[in-house]
Parts: structure tokens; sequence; C-alpha cells
């Protein structure tokens, strides 16, 4: 732990926090005007709400993390094409939010931003290096692109990213304090955090706007990056723990639809989170447990880091599988 890390952090986290709600509330005008989002099938709202706020949590996470990396760190070209890519995942969510853009070429512009954040990663920085360096790095490219689209798909409750990105982002800070991320890295979720702080009173129950593709897709990269900084570091477990429960919701919805043979593209209300609202549970109570689980995840991912064990990593994810499965089947259970 350094003094600059005790005073970077929490100055980029109030910071963001601060620009992301004073932007929000300067382009709010604009979204109901220009980018009025209308209930769907997959809609847990009832009337049109203006979604596109992610543009403010965006550009405020790169603006704030930009300044305080070349402020209290170095900015590295790494750094700048994860930027760059994070505004081109952007733009191409603020296109499908305005005008449903064809999936084809929506994930072809994805997978390039992707890969090319992974390409500017340093070849010595290895998740497994047991595998060869080209099979690695295709792996994170699915894994990168999964982790950006179900960021997307999660959101789609008043809250609910709130819920997730707050808590995985504020460990993710918080480990840069024990070793366990860089400094950049640290910025970076910890900007993102103040952020999503920042947009949380205007998306609390019922919302008056939403994130939008706009914001949740970029995100989905952001956090990404930083768990494989962590993993890279050589905690892997903590960074499959961090980010356990929009992996399992997310990834066990889409095998379900596929093995189904539905159209798994197309907009639902098959995630759990959603089928706990269909079952019962009011906003809060679906967020509350989310909220708790995710303490209790990255509770598992901080002792992961500590002990330093393959066997108590192990062990970890088991208790983490657990705890999980057992919200999962909560959810997915009449409250009647």
């Amino acid at each position: 732990m350094s003094s600059i890390e005790l005073i970077a952090l929490p100055v980029a986290l109030v910071a963001a926090s601060a620009l992301s709600a004073l932007s929000i509330w300067a382009i709010y005008p604009l979204l109901i005007r220009y980018a009025l989002a209308r209930p769907n099938a997959r809609s847990s709202h009832k009337v049109p709400t203006p979604q596109g706020a992610g543009i403010a949590v965006v550009a405020t996470t790169l603006l704030v993390a930009g300044l305080a990396i070349t402020w209290f760190a170095a900015i590295t070209t790494a750094l700048w094409v994860l930027f760059a890519a994070a505004i081109v995942i952007a733009v191409v969510g603020a296109a499908d939010d305005l005008r449903p853009l064809p999936v084809a070429p929506r994930l072809a512009l994805q997978a390039l931003c992707v890969a090319a954040a992974l390409a500017a990663v340093p070849a010595d920085l290895r998740v497994l290096p047991a595998l060869p360096l080209w099979l690695e790095r295709a792996v994170l490219l699915v894994g990168g692109l999964w982790f950006v689209n179900l960021t997307n798909f999660m959101d789609g409750l008043d809250w609910i990213t709130v819920a997730e990105v707050v808590p995985v982002t504020a460990t993710l800070a918080l480990m840069s304090l024990a070793g366990a991320l860089s400094l950049p890295a640290a910025l970076i979720a910890a900007a993102l955090c103040g952020a999503m702080l920042g947009f949380a009173p205007f998306n609390r129950p019922i919302a008056k706007v939403f994130l939008g593709d706009v914001g949740s897709l970029p995100i989905g990269l952001l956090i990404a990056w930083c768990l494989l900084q962590l993993a890279c570091a050589g905690y892997l477990a903590a960074a499959v723990l961090l980010p356990f429960y929009y992996l399992c919701d997310a990834t066990i919805t889409l095998l379900r639809r596929m093995v189904r043979r539905e159209p798994f593209w197309l907009a639902h209300r098959s995630h759990f989170y959603q089928r706990a609202t269909d079952n019962g549970f009011t906003v809060i109570e679906v967020v509350s447990n989310v909220v708790a689980l995710n303490v209790i995840l990255a509770a598992l991912a901080g002792l992961s880091i500590y002990l330093k064990s393959a066997p108590a990593s192990i062990g970890l994810l088991v208790i983490g599988t657990g705890a999980t499965t057992l919200l999962l089947r909560r959810f997915a259970r009449s409250r009647d």
C-alpha cells in the first residue's frame, strides 16, 4: 500500500461520481427527446423511459481514469488502445440504441475492439502460461466478447448493473492496496465505480433513465480488462469469483435457450433476475440479494488473494459456486 494509492483512488472515485451525476443531469433533456426506450419483451418497465446515460458514465470513467493515470502513474499504449476500443464499442452501442443494428456486424465490430485491446497487452502477461500464447489469446477473445455482451444482457432491471458493477469495481480498487492489481487498472476501476455511483440516483426504482447499450457494452469491456489484469497477476480465482453471479446467470440462461432451440439473440425475460420479478420478488429485493451475494463473492476473492494457495482457491471457488447456485435457485422459484 502506497501513499499515492491512498490519495489517487478516492480522488478518482469522488471526482467520477460528481462528474457523472452532473453530466447525466445535463444531457437528460436530450435523452428524453431523442432516446426513449419503449417497452419490449425484455423490458421490466411499463412506460417509455429515456436511455443513454451510459454516455455520461463511460465518458466520465475514461476522462477521470485517463487524467488520474497520467498524473499518478503512466499511461501506456495498451491503455490508449483500451480507451479507443471502449469508445468504438460505445459508438456501436449508441447506434444500436437509436436504431437496432443487425447482429453479425455488431458482433464483428465488438470482436475487433476486444481483439485490439488484447493485442496491446504485452505478451509476457499470461493467465495460463502452460497454453500456447495464440490459444490463450483466442480463449480470451471469446471470453472478452462474451463478457461485453453479458453485461448488456444483464442490464434489464433498475439498479441491477449498479448492484453488480459497484461491488466488483470497488473490490478491484481495494485489491491494489494489497498489491494484487496495478495502479492504472485500479484507477479505471475506481473511476468506473464512482461514475456508476453518480448514475445510481437516476436509475433507482422506478428509473428515470437507463444506461443503454452505449453504457453497458463498454462497461463490460473495461471490467473484463481489469479482471484480466488481476488474472495475469496470478489471481485467476479472484478474477472468476468477482463477476461470478453475472457469469452464471447470463451463461446458464444462454445455454438453456440454445438447448431449447429458442432464438437466443432476441429480447427475452429468461434471466434469473427477471424470473425473480415474475415470481414475486420486488426490484429492491432482487437488487439487495445480488448485492449481498456480490459482497460474499468479493470476500471469497479477497481471501483467495490472501491465502495464495491453489487448493484454497479451488475450495473458495466451490463455496462461491454454492452461494451463487442458491441465489439462482431462489430467483427461479415462485414465492407463493
